[in-house]
């Protein structure tokens, strides 16, 4: 073969390799680029990332019955693995940018309610059974069928939501936002930055990011919340070498001693899939498994919607393409955040900063799974990112995801009433899963006081039910005995 022929045959084969791949992703016929694929998966990760900081520091610091704890360093290995490797699947599997890590609110279950019923092995082993028993409802048909069964302005009012949720949760990682204490005797449950006002180099550093962040959309720079990330981050490195900063949170800006580091797998498969059954009986575990299921079961709807929403991919009858897999994919995620004692995996809302930057389809997901397994070996480089510098990025998705609340119809209680709960529920209770809750039941009521009940599709009516579980959850537990 001739080295002309040879060259010709090089040129021919980058198209079609790089045309197979969008193909595949279906990159193009999303209206995406690789360009905003990409800018994409780094804006999740790094708007996510600090659950690589998060998950170990809940988890780590909690005692099983028996008084052991799981080394943080093991958890970081364990969560970025989980992450990294779900993550990648969804992207391939479920051709949505939706990445997937160990669940908050989730994690805080496994810490402080199973835990100090059990060991880590027995309360990691109810995560497995968790999440098997949300592939049988996936593979069975009822979890996507009860996606389907839900208003569409009700699934818009998720999305609402979702935005004003992952907004509060920026404005609180940062501290914009704080919690008073009930000792305090105070008039108001939060206030402005921790004292009552914005003070200190870090909070500028998120007013700054946010102001960066809101500017750079507004005149739609590509990469906005890309770029007021890697910013601001640079910004808090500066401050932090020149300035007396007291704390920063949970991540201080300072260049380590090292990047690269070994990981420690040595959590991985510490679990045990029946031995909660032992310690505390059969009654507590169905209970136990249930909250779960259901907190993750919603948690996830309300993720996936809302992130899809924001997307512009769901279908004319406001339905998830591809729905199936990636309930059953999530499902998986469960199982193997407990395998690996990461906690339970699941989608996460974060992902809707991928979207904000262009992303649409899976591939947005190989560059955020590829950025949680480098953080396998570059742990050392997560503290270099400071939940200031990425928080904006949520505030400024909430913004987005806030604009659907002009598709609901105000002047219609019974679909006013629900959605106004859903919406205000969630940033208030800090959780889509009460929010979703509250959204259903108001529903059914509405229709059933207006006399229309047949209207409400059956599978509404038995989700509904199960909320009025969740949220009588306690009494239950009391009048059981348990």
């Amino acid at each position: 073969m001739s080295e002309a022929q040879k060259t010709a045959g090089r040129q021919d084969a980058g198209p079609s390799t790089v045309t197979g791949v969008d193909r595949f992703f279906r990159i193009t016929e999303r209206g995406s680029t690789f360009g905003r694929e990409i800018r994409g998966g780094f804006a999740t990760f790094f708007t996510m990332a600090y659950i690589l900081v998060l998950n170990p520091l809940i988890l780590g610091s909690a005692k099983d019955k028996f008084g052991e704890q799981l080394d943080p360093v093991q958890l970081t290995t364990a969560t970025a693995l989980v992450a990294a490797v779900m993550t990648v699947i969804m992207g391939v599997g479920g051709n949505l940018p939706l990445a997937l890590a160990a669940g908050l609110g989730l994690n805080a279950v496994v810490a402080f309610q199973l835990a100090p019923l059990m060991s880590w092995d027995d309360a990691m082993g109810l995560i497995v059974l968790e999440g098997l028993l949300i592939c049988v409802l996936v593979v069975t048909g009822l979890r996507e069928a009860v996606m389907h069964a839900i208003p569409q302005p009700l699934k818009q009012a998720i999305s609402v939501g979702i935005g004003l949720f992952i907004a509060l949760i920026g404005f609180v990682d940062a501290g914009f936002v704080t919690r008073i204490p009930d000792a305090a005797n105070t008039t108001v449950p939060v206030q402005l930055g921790s004292t009552g006002t914005l003070a200190g180099w870090p909070m500028l550093v998120f007013c700054v990011g946010v102001l960066l962040t809101i500017g750079l959309l507004s005149r739609k720079v590509r990469g906005a919340i890309l770029i007021s990330i890697v910013a601001m981050t640079v910004v808090a490195l500066v401050i932090n070498a020149l300035a007396d900063v007291k704390t920063w949170g949970l991540t201080t800006p300072e260049w380590p001693d090292r990047i690269v580091d070994t990981p420690d797998f040595g959590l991985l498969g510490q679990f045990s899939l029946f031995g909660a059954f032992g310690q505390v009986g059969v009654v507590t575990v169905v209970l136990l498994v249930f909250t779960l299921v259901l907190s993750d079961f919603f948690d996830t709807m309300g993720t996936v919607v809302g992130v899809s929403a924001e997307a512009g991919l769901l279908d004319e009858d406001g339905k998830v393409p591809g729905l199936g897999k990636v309930l059953l994919i999530d499902g998986a995620a469960a199982v193997a955040g407990g395998a690996a004692s990461a906690s339970s995996a699941t989608s996460y809302i974060e992902s809707a900063a991928g979207v904000g930057e262009g992303a649409r389809t899976g591939f947005a997901n190989l560059v955020t799974g590829s950025l949680f397994g480098l953080a396998l070996f570059l742990t050392p480089l997560l503290t270099i990112v400071p939940l200031q510098a990425a928080a904006p990025a949520l505030v400024a998705v909430g913004f987005l995801m806030m604009t659907q609340v002009r598709h609901i119809e105000w002047d219609r209680y019974e679909i006013a009433i629900p959605a106004f709960l859903t919406i205000a529920v969630m940033p208030f209770t800090y959780s889509i899963t009460n929010g979703i809750g509250a959204g259903f039941l108001a529903y059914v009521l509405i229709k059933t006081v207006l006399g229309r009940a047949k209207e409400v599709h059956w599978l509404l009516w038995g989700t509904s039910a199960l909320f009025l579980v969740y949220f009588a959850i306690d009494p239950i537990e009391q009048l059981l005995g348990v």
